[in-house]
């Protein structure tokens, strides 16, 4: 007979046995909860990332952000695909050899389809040495006759062998307009304002205009170029631009330097820009130095380590931002000679006076809103800018009556060109306000006799529902020649009726050109060109990681296509099959 006592202690110990079962029954019901979600998420993954899916994105890894073939082989990549992918593998590097293969022939494929339907383009081209090895680059652009947006696409990067003689260059350019059918599109190519382009085009552009006094010296491409051409060439090169970029470049380094060396600020701005250079000098070279900087401006002091004007203004803004006591600080602390007050007021006078040209030459820079129509109005600013400052500059009053005669100089060609006066006109921001009164019947007659000979199935009919647009843009601070007088009187009917109400427009944006259909097809034809090489310049500095030692591996024909595939991945698809 079980006592009461023993009756208890069973009880008792009846009762951790009661919990161990529903704590094991928990454990299994969370075990079997976690295997669920596991196969769910290896389930969903399998849908979502087939091995297609992860193929094409280590393709565009390695295209778009320009990495090494050899990362393909590396064993941490490939746990890394294999760990987010649930056992998926990465390619090897031979399918990704034939996937450059397929994504060009696409890309290509899609371009030449594009072009096709585009009645007018423009082209830049230059020539860039690295690594004892040279290349051609060519881009393309055109403005979508719809949006009117700027599209841009990569032609050509290709390796230039042996003796780079004139032939050569004319060559490249003609087979790659020819390779893309474009060669009877092309308004103009667009270069820099080199020595060897400027020869190029005298040889075989078919209306060439240059001189001789204006040619250049390019140091990059004369390295290379050597000779004569050795044989004539039957090919025609379109007309070429001067790129304005690299003119007010000129005007900022050649003509500036001359007038400050001849001036009497030239001992004082020898003497400040050696102080400054030196604060650079250190930021560069010393850790301790950008530190320093940083700790005592609160910011990252620019160092000009490439060599472009803007750049090293920009870097001079930083310091002239500095107040006194900092700048003397700054410079105790680098063991740099310290700034006299002459010095510092001499900086932010040049800061104040060069301001509209770093301006400038931002615009032409840009490569979506910057049209050729874009140059006469931002020159006749830049002028007036800078005469406006002449009267009130302590310091630099002779280097600025040089700069506004450098600019009459290096510009005259535009200011004489036809092209560029309609380019201009034909730019609902400008339209004719930069011309002065009595030009403006001159002006409007060869508006109507460019539109007369437009080709009619071109021109489409205006949208009537819309009324113009009157938005401001940003640059209104920038461009100002008081406004229109409703003095022009034009009574003819048809293209005179149409030009009459588009100078009379007070609408800014490119949209209101919907509403005069000749007007928007002369803005197509003659803003296709670019005014600057902003965009090879581009295409050159996407070099990145494939001009290393580990990357010489690939053939000049494979370093093309990756080149050509991650500049137009936003015109063409990267996806292959």
């Amino acid at each position: 007979m079980i006592s009461e006592m023993e009756r208890t202690h069973l009880g008792c110990e009846a009762k951790p046995d009661v919990k161990r079962g529903r704590k094991k029954e928990e454990y299994n019901g969370e075990e079997s909860r976690h295997c669920q979600l596991k196969k769910l998420k290896a389930e969903i993954i399998s849908k979502c990332m087939t091995q297609t899916k992860i193929d094409e994105l280590i393709f565009n890894f390695i295209v778009e952000d320009c990495q090494s073939f050899y990362v393909l082989e590396q064993p941490g990549f490939r746990k890394l695909v294999a760990g987010l992918t649930e056992g998926l593998r990465s390619m090897d590097r031979v399918t990704l050899f034939t996937k450059v293969d397929q994504g060009f022939s696409r890309m290509r494929e899609e371009l030449m389809e594009k072009l096709s339907s585009i009645q007018y383009v423009c082209t830049t081209a230059d020539i860039w040495t690295a690594n004892s090895r040279s290349f051609f680059g060519m881009t393309c652009h055109w403005i979508d006759k719809h949006s009117l947006e700027r599209k841009s696409a990569a032609l050509g990067f290709a390796r230039l062998q042996g003796r780079i003689t004139h032939d050569t260059i004319a060559g490249r350019i003609h087979d790659i307009h020819v390779a893309y059918n474009i060669e009877s599109k092309v308004q103009t190519t667009v270069t820099d304002n080199g020595s060897p382009f400027i020869s190029v085009f005298r040889e075989f552009a078919v209306d060439s205009k240059e001189s001789d006094d204006d040619i250049g010296f390019y140091e990059n491409v004369s390295t290379v170029l050597e000779g004569e051409p050795e044989q004539d060439m039957l090919l025609f090169l379109p007309t070429v631009q001067r790129c304005a970029s690299h003119t007010l470049e000129q005007i900022v380094t050649e003509d500036f330097w001359q007038a400050v060396s001849q001036g009497p600020m030239c001992q004082l701005h020898y003497s400040t820009m050696a102080k400054v250079y030196a604060v650079w000098n250190k930021c560069h070279h010393l850790q301790v130095g950008m530190d320093s900087a940083e700790e005592i401006g609160k910011m990252a002091l620019v160092v000009p380590a490439v060599i472009r004007w803007n750049v090293e203004y920009c870097a001079v803004q930083k310091i002239v931002s500095l107040s006194e006591r900092e700048l003397t600080e700054l410079c105790a602390r680098l063991e740099v000679p310290r700034m006299q007050p002459e010095e510092m007021a001499f900086l932010k006078e040049y800061v104040t006076v060069f301001h509209p040209l770093a301006f400038a030459l931002e615009l032409f820079q840009a490569e979506q809103k910057c049209y050729l129509g874009l140059v006469i109005p931002t020159v006749l600013s830049l002028k007036n800018k800078l005469n406006e400052q002449k009267d009130s500059a302590t310091y630099l009053s002779g280097v600025i009556n040089a700069i506004v005669v450098a600019i009459d100089l290096r510009f005259q060609e535009l200011f004489a060109s036809t092209e560029a006066k309609i380019a201009t006109a034909t730019t609902p921001q400008f339209r004719l306000l930069w011309m002065a009164a009595s030009d403006r019947e001159e002006m409007c007659a060869v508006l109507a006799t460019e539109a007369a000979q437009m080709d009619p199935g071109t021109i489409t009919e205006p949208n009537t529902s819309r009324n113009s647009s009157n938005t401001i843009e940003t640059e209104d601070d920038f461009f100002s020649y008081g406004s229109v007088k409703p003095a022009i009187q034009i009574q003819q009917r048809g293209v005179m009726e149409e030009i009459r109400k588009y100078v009379e427009g007070t609408g800014k944006s490119l949209e209101c050109l919907q509403d005069f259909p000749r007007m928007k097809q002369l803005f197509l034809k003659y803003n296709t060109t670019l005014p600057s090489t902003a965009p090879i310049q581009r295409l050159f500095s996407q070099k990145g990681n494939l001009v290393t030692s580990q990357r010489n591996f690939l053939t000049d024909d494979y370093f093309e296509r990756i080149q050509l595939l991650r500049y137009n991945s936003n015109v063409c698809t990267l996806v292959t099959e």
